[in-house]
């Protein structure tokens, strides 16, 4: 929405406020320029001087400035297979969330005790503004919470959001009983599944015992991985479950029913509401439950009575229910479709791509033999890094095709549009090198940028090429005169056009505050890009125009030679 308002209001302001201010500050006699104008001017005296001394040694090297334009080509092509493929630039928009897991049979009052001893670790950290926290979120087991934590402004803190959180991940580690796993809120957000982590990895499988066996195996593998942190799947097979066995024939002379020792069980453990009082500020619940301190021992069973219907006496629970425990059990079956599943959650260490992270997952899958039945696959935003990854190339050459036929229309050729598009390779470059060397990955923002570029750098191609086309067809100047003149006076509007594309591209490179990575690695793109294709374009686009003519020239001769395209007919020796 903002990008489109932005779009909206500086097309408002060019059709209407510029013009009115160009009539009220364009005149005709400037009177003499100043110190700042005249600098100016004798920068680019001097850059225009020596751009027409060497324009004129690349036309004498003609065939080592077109090795250098296909160098630019083949380069492209390494870079982006070297470069590290990442999705969404991670930011720090000042919100981390974690969730907490403890045992899978700790109880309430336990699992309180130990979110609390968590919530008292991250209150203390100086750049931590507010914590707030709940428990057994999304509808899963109460020994699972969620604390949400609000940090300081960016000008009072010192420390960005992954730094804060590999300073606390320490310090809570040393909670007995308790896990916390942390994530820095982003802006953009792909999947709507519930993780304890970043990315997600899910296992499927029709044998439920071989998922169970196979997810902690690959778990336990992928949490030696160096470039992964906080690796944990949502298994929870490790409970152990209390079965209790009604003996109808004894319960029945009592004249007791299992619905009524249902109804006493969940009196006793079930935190039943009874009835509710108000104040003048407040509501308050009334619940019906044994003391705390005995809900976490199994012999409360026996302290339990059940009034019998037909006397009127209070029957021990244990006269007619028998009680098993069984050591494992699970507290929770996840589907994915028709199977069960197993989502093992990851977040990635600091310096890591997206892409380098999914090809080790793929890799280790492999290299551990799991079984065919097994099939894993990403879900949430690492399901959607792989789709757009996938299509990445196509949308490049997809764009690149639509600026083709557009320049086919334009100038009536199939060959003069590839003299323009010959300016992408190096801003492809430019852009892919700058990153690389930035530390950046070549995320969807950063692929922006380069399609931006597309459309930025092929305008030095079209306003030499569009002259000498013109100069040709309507003068009748031949190819190398023609090219050349219209780099000389076609290079101060390239440099213009170049230098406010740039300079608009530097805030974005250099921005700060909340949110600001997102925004960075476009700005790197745009100006990596556009000072190698400024370089580089001045010299190889009107090289590359006079090989494509003389191609051109060759074609036409030939078909003036054969009109009818027949096949040459050779006397028989």
């Amino acid at each position: 929405m903002t990008v489109s308002m932005t779009i909206l209001l500086s097309g408002v302001v060019s059709l209407t406020m510029t013009p009115m201010l160009c009539s009220k500050f364009l005149r005709h006699d400037h009177g003499p320029h100043g110190k700042l104008y005249l600098a100016i001017e004798r920068g680019f005296k001097a850059m225009y001087d020596f751009y027409v001394r060497t324009l004129d040694v690349a036309f004498q090297r003609q065939k080592l400035v077109f090795g250098v334009f296909l160098g630019t080509i083949a380069l492209s092509g390494v870079l982006y297979i070297l470069i590290p493929k990442g999705f969404f630039p991670q930011q720090d928009i000042g919100i981390i969330a974690s969730v907490t897991e403890g045992a899978q049979d700790i109880s309430f009052a336990e699992m309180d005790r130990l979110q609390d001893q968590a919530r008292a670790v991250i209150a203390a950290d100086p750049d931590i503004a507010g914590v707030g926290s709940t428990m057994g979120f999304g509808g899963q087991s109460m020994n699972n919470g969620r604390i949400m934590m609000l940090l300081k402004p960016h000008r009072e803190r010192k420390a960005n959001v992954d730094q804060i959180i590999d300073r606390l991940r320490p310090q809570l580690a040393r909670i007995a009983g308790l896990r916390v796993f942390m994530q820095a809120s982003q802006d953009i957000v792909i999947g709507a599944r519930g993780a304890r982590t970043q990315y997600q990895y899910t296992l499927q499988d029709v044998d439920f015992r071989e998922l169970n066996e196979w997810t902690q195996k690959i778990t336990d593998a992928m949490a030696k991985l160096p470039m992964l942190r906080d690796v944990a799947s949502d298994l929870q097979t490790g409970a152990t479950t209390a079965t209790l066995t009604i003996d109808r024939d004894q319960a029945a002379r009592y004249g007791i029913q299992p619905q009524l020792i249902d109804d006493t069980l969940y009196d006793a453990f079930g935190q039943r509401q009874v009835g509710q009082y108000f104040t003048q500020v407040n509501t308050y619940r009334i619940i019906l439950e044994v003391l705390p301190e005995l809900q976490g021992d199994m012999r409360t069973l026996d302290k339990i009575f059940v009034k019998s219907p037909s006397s009127g006496q209070q029957v021990p629970l244990s006269t007619f229910v028998k009680v098993d425990t069984k050591p494992v059990s699970s507290l929770s079956i996840n589907h994915q479709g028709q199977f069960p599943a197993s989502t093992i959650s990851f977040n990635l260490a600091p310096g890591t791509a997206l892409g380098d992270a999914v090809k080790a997952i793929e890799d280790l899958s492999l290299e551990m033999g799991a079984p065919s039945q097994l099939k894993g696959t990403f879900q949430g935003s690492a399901q959607a890094f792989k789709e757009s990854l996938a299509s990445q190339p196509y949308l490049v050459a997809a764009a690149i095709l639509a600026v083709y036929v557009i320049l086919g229309m334009l100038y009536e050729s199939y060959i003069y549009p590839w003299a323009i598009l010959a300016t992408v390779p190096s801003a492809g470059v430019g852009a892919l090198l700058i990153l690389l060397v930035a530390g950046y990955d070549l995320s969807v923002i950063a692929l922006v940028g380069v399609l931006l570029l597309i459309g930025i750098v092929k305008k030095n191609g079209i306003m030499m090429v569009d002259f000498a086309i013109n100069a040709q067809r309507n003068h009748g100047a031949e190819p190398l005169a023609a090219i050349r003149e219209a780099c000389h006076l076609r290079f101060r509007p390239i440099m213009m056009t170049s230098f406010a594309a740039l300079l608009g591209g530097l805030p974005l490179m250099f921005s700060v505050g909340a949110g600001s990575e997102m925004r960075r690695p476009l700005g790197y793109a745009m100006v990596g890009g556009l000072i190698v294709s400024q370089i580089l374009t001045l010299y190889t686009t009107p090289i590359v125009y006079l090989y494509l003519e003389r191609f051109r020239t060759r074609k036409e001769r030939r078909a003036a030679a054969d009109p009818l395209g027949l096949p040459q007919q050779h006397p028989a020796e």
